[in-house]
């Protein structure tokens, strides 16, 4: 079978979650990806990265139709639909959020099949693959339940209500699965929950349609907090609804990406693990759902942040990124006996640039520090601990790091994260001053100073008529988009509006913007997508330099390269496809961002 056969598309996927995990459904109608429990956790079902070892849930209406597949307004509530000639089917797809006030068991995934129109046939299989498809599992039958799947690496209870005929397989996914075929008429319906380390009991009557009811009304409360009523509340509001379904609610953390190994081009070696939080892009995000009005989640993300900065001494740095409970312990490991997304080897788990020196990250910090402290003030034990981490700074930033792209070949002194360094002293400065806290101001100053003054001399390239990633480098670096952003310059600044076209001539093409050329500087060989992220900052620059025709037209461009549930994942294909984990909280952020700022400036 062709790989495309075996594999959907990226960006023919939906998401779910409970705020501690989240599941991707196909528009068939197949869990391809779920880690029970906890983002990083091993995962349950992983087809997505292994089309025969993976392990799979699918239910699906086995009509000759075309699915479909929306939200329910306001709500990450998924509908997959199955239009047929003679019969409509749909499944209802969701997870229980944590802090949901009506009691309800945890880690619970929820789908109900219905038939909306005609008799409908639908198919059921259960396939799991525990731990990566590395563990051993056995599967009982029980009548009146379900299906009870045990290993060594856990367990689970599938539940079936009104009960079908479910046989077991052979499986090929380390034990046994489960599968069943049954027919609805018009309005019947068939609810099938899997509770991870659930009792061994029947659902209760009512039971689903009380999980429906309390998640439905928990989305839509969250949603109507949002203070946003811009032209593009649809796209803006379901980027928020996927931040908020990253965001891991025991510890306030939030992960890049729900997912691992997506490859940023197919057959490359760039497969990375994105299921930890990364201080800058949670930093970025928290300063997204703020502008939003969403508080809770800002004030969440600086406890957060503190507990991370005070487990930091005085001699070390702080790490770029952790797991979602704090942990620093993440090693990189490649699963060989996975074939990765459509044969795109190698698939990882764990992040070695957790070690990595990436000194932008307290400039994205103190920006969202200083913007919180608009809204809510911040408290002394949060200023205490982050004197101390800009002390830090201002003994090291001047040292070489891998930068805001993690480069795996060698360290630079990379423009991006002086231009950070200003922007945490300046930030820490004017809190310090607005707020009266205690602080050795003067000090930052200085040191903001010296950082303004590397880039303006050390990184402008006046022959290319451009900021240049590192000095002496004549490589273009997108990420110099947000020099307006964080204001270190004007939007009408000479040099940045040269480095703007520049960027404009080299790295964009028709909306989609690169992070830099491809050249082997960064350590690895192959090629990879083009930036969403990257994109959405042009679009902000744009709008900051006052060219609103070309911003505006951008970003609806961009609009289209989102998929059919407004989903980006990190990158785009040649083809407009996507690529890289999905769906990615920095791009959604990004959108986020560039919609607000583009509606100020057109007069919204």
């Amino acid at each position: 079978m062709p790989e495309r056969e075996r594999y959907l598309p990226i960006e023919e996927h939906g998401i779910i979650g409970d705020l501690r995990t989240t599941a991707l459904v196909g528009t068939d109608g197949t869990v391809d990806w779920y880690c029970p429990a906890r983002f990083d956790a091993p995962s349950l079902f992983a087809s997505l990265l292994d089309a025969e070892r993976g392990g799979s849930f699918r239910l699906s209406a086995r009509t000759a139709s075309r699915p479909k597949q929306l939200y329910l307004p306001d709500t990450n509530i998924l509908l997959t639909r199955f239009l047929g000639k003679d019969a409509v089917g749909e499944v209802i797809d969701f997870m229980v959020p944590e802090t949901s006030s009506v009691a309800a068991p945890r880690d619970l995934l929820v789908r109900r099949a219905r038939a909306v129109r005609g008799r409908a046939v639908f198919t059921l299989d259960c396939s799991p693959a525990f731990d990566y498809g590395r563990a051993r599992h056995e599967v009982r039958l029980v009548d009146g339940v379900g299906a009870v799947f045990t290993s060594p690496a856990g367990r689970f209870v599938l539940r079936v209500k009104p009960p079908v005929e479910l046989r077991v397989t052979d499986g090929g996914q380390g034990g046994p699965g489960v599968v069943a075929e049954f027919a609805l008429e018009d309005g019947e319906q068939v609810d099938v929950v899997l509770e991870w380390r659930g009792d061994v009991r029947p659902l209760a009557d009512g039971e689903v349609d009380e999980l429906f009811d309390t998640t439905s009304d928990y989305w839509q409360r969250w949603s109507a907090q949002s203070r946003y009523r811009g032209r593009w509340r649809e796209v803006v509001q379901r980027s928020a609804l996927t931040l908020k379904l990253l965001v891991y609610h025991p510890t306030g953390a939030l992960v890049a990406a729900p997912t691992t190994s997506l490859p940023e081009a197919l057959g490359g070696s760039r497969n990375w693990d994105y299921r930890y939080a990364w201080l800058r892009d949670a930093a970025f995000t928290t300063y997204g759902l703020m502008r939003l009005g969403y508080l809770d989640e800002a004030s969440a993300f600086m406890d957060w942040v503190q507990r991370r900065c005070e487990a930091a001494d005085a001699e070390r740095d702080v790490m770029i990124m952790y797991a979602v409970d704090g942990s620093e312990h993440i090693p990189e490991q490649v699963l060989d006996h996975l074939e990765g997304y459509r044969g795109s080897r190698p698939v990882r788990i764990g992040n070695n640039a957790v070690g990595q020196r990436q000194l932008d990250v307290y400039g994205e910090l103190m920006d969202s520090v200083y913007l919180f402290n608009r809204e809510v003030p911040i408290s002394w034990d949060l200023w205490s601990t982050l004197s101390r981490r800009l002390d830090w700074l201002g003994d090291n930033w001047d040292t070489p790091d891998e930068g805001v792209w993690e480069v795996r070949g060698p360290r630079q002194r990379f423009t991006y994260s002086a231009l950070m360094t200003w922007v945490a002293y300046d930030r820490a400065v004017r809190l310090a001053r607005s707020r009266g806290l205690p602080a050795p101001t003067e000090r930052w100053r200085r040191l903001g100073a010296k950082a303004y003054r590397f880039v303006q001399e050390e990184c402008w390239d006046p022959e290319l008529g451009a900021y240049t990633m590192y000095p002496g480098s004549r490589t273009l670096d997108a990420s110099l988009l947000v020099m307006p952003l964080v204001k270190f310059s004007g939007p009408t600044d000479p040099r940045f509006l040269s480095t703007l076209d520049r960027i404009g001539d080299t790295l964009v093409a028709d909306s989609l913007v690169s992070r830099y050329a491809i050249d082997g500087h960064d350590g690895l060989d192959d090629d990879e997508g083009t930036f969403n992220l990257c994109s959405f900052w042009y679009v902000e620059a744009l709008t900051r330099a006052g060219r609103l025709r070309e911003a505006r037209l951008t970003f609806e461009k961009m609009l289209t390269y989102a998929n059919h549930l407004g989903l980006y994942a990190e990158e785009i294909g040649p083809a407009g496809e996507a690529l890289g984990n999905f769906p990615q909280a920095f791009t959604h952020l990004a959108l986020i961002s560039a919609a607000v700022n583009l509606d100020r400036a057109l007069g919204g």
